[in-house]
């Protein structure tokens, strides 16, 4: 199939080499502008750009895909179909209705739930037993375009949001793969979303929602922790300092101290009391630290039962 490729992190990188594996005829790689990175600031290529690169496939960095000079480029190409996965910028109509089997996109999540930027985290961090990837024939919507084929996971009990963009990617690149010789024959006919999601819009994460509200439950709040793993992590603030969170157990006790405090700190870890029981971290981060189990840390860092986290 000749197709155009839309994608710009490593999410997208396996169903890339998925195509080129299966011998689809990739004419175009489009991916987004080369961003500086590091105090050195150089200029780094997108990780859809270097893999496509190192497979000879020529790469296309605009600016913004709704200029006429890149559409035409897109109309010389002729793609059949243009595969996008999480490319980063908004298709305007004139883009979605060019080639024969328009946009066909691969969306971390099981639709219509978790339309959005950040539907793997969010449902790490909603504590879903499941989570998938949906291929879609998009529209103007967001995350709206009829279905054409959905896979499905479990999730696993110590899931981190990075250990399900891994098991996602993976999984969307062979079901988009696997469907699109039946999208040609007519075997996959795309069936309409329902209007409503039953999930809120997974908006973009950020720096902020990794700061840990102690007053919120046990059982919610490692939800979350395991969410952010491994950016932007979840933390809180310990003596003046940022404490970064990256193992935790929920502890269905009370203590009679107040959300934040810390419960007890030693062999088994920092117990830390919530609004719903208790969390005991087992492995952490200190500002200016390594990582390192929280026994190891509190053999040398002292913290008395009652320090207030937060």
């Amino acid at each position: 199939m000749r197709l155009v490729f839309m994608g710009t992190p490593d999410f997208a990188v396996g169903t890339l080499e998925k195509l080129v594996e299966a011998g689809h005829e990739i004419v175009g790689v489009v991916t987004q502008p080369d961003k500086p990175k590091g105090r050195s600031m150089t200029m780094q290529p997108t990780p859809v750009k270097a893999v496509a690169l190192k497979h000879g496939l020529t790469v296309y960095q605009p600016k913004r895909v709704r200029e006429a000079e890149f559409q035409e480029t897109l109309k010389e190409l002729a793609p059949e179909a243009i595969i996008v996965v999480a490319f980063g910028q908004i298709i305007p109509d004139s883009i979605l209705n060019m080639p024969k089997y328009g946009c066909i996109n691969v969306h971390a999540s099981l639709l219509p739930k978790y339309r959005g930027a950040a539907p793997i985290q969010w449902a790490v961090i909603d504590g879903e037993k499941t989570a998938g990837v949906t291929i879609m024939k998009m529209d103007a919507g967001l995350d709206t375009g009829d279905m054409y084929s959905v896979a499905e996971i479990p999730l696993a009990a110590d899931e981190t949001g990075g250990s399900l963009f891994d098991k996602l990617s993976e999984l969307g690149a062979q079901l988009l793969v696997d469907s699109l010789p039946k999208i040609v024959s007519g075997e996959l006919v795309p069936v309409a979303q329902p209007a409503e999601s039953p999930t809120d819009y997974a908006r973009m994460i950020t720096k902020e929602d990794g700061r840990i509200d102690w007053t919120k439950g046990a059982a919610e709040l490692e939800c979350r922790i395991r969410g952010l793993i491994p950016w932007p992590g979840a933390f809180s603030r310990l003596n003046g300092k940022t404490l970064k969170l990256w193992k935790i157990q929920v502890v269905e006790e009370e203590s009679g101290l107040e959300p934040g405090q810390v419960v007890s700190a030693g062999k088994g870890g920092l117990v830390v009391q919530t609004g719903k029981g208790q969390l005991r971290i087992t492995d952490l981060q200190l500002e200016g630290k390594k990582r390192m189990e929280a026994d190891a840390f509190l053999r040398g860092y002292a913290v008395e039962p009652g320090t207030r986290l937060g």
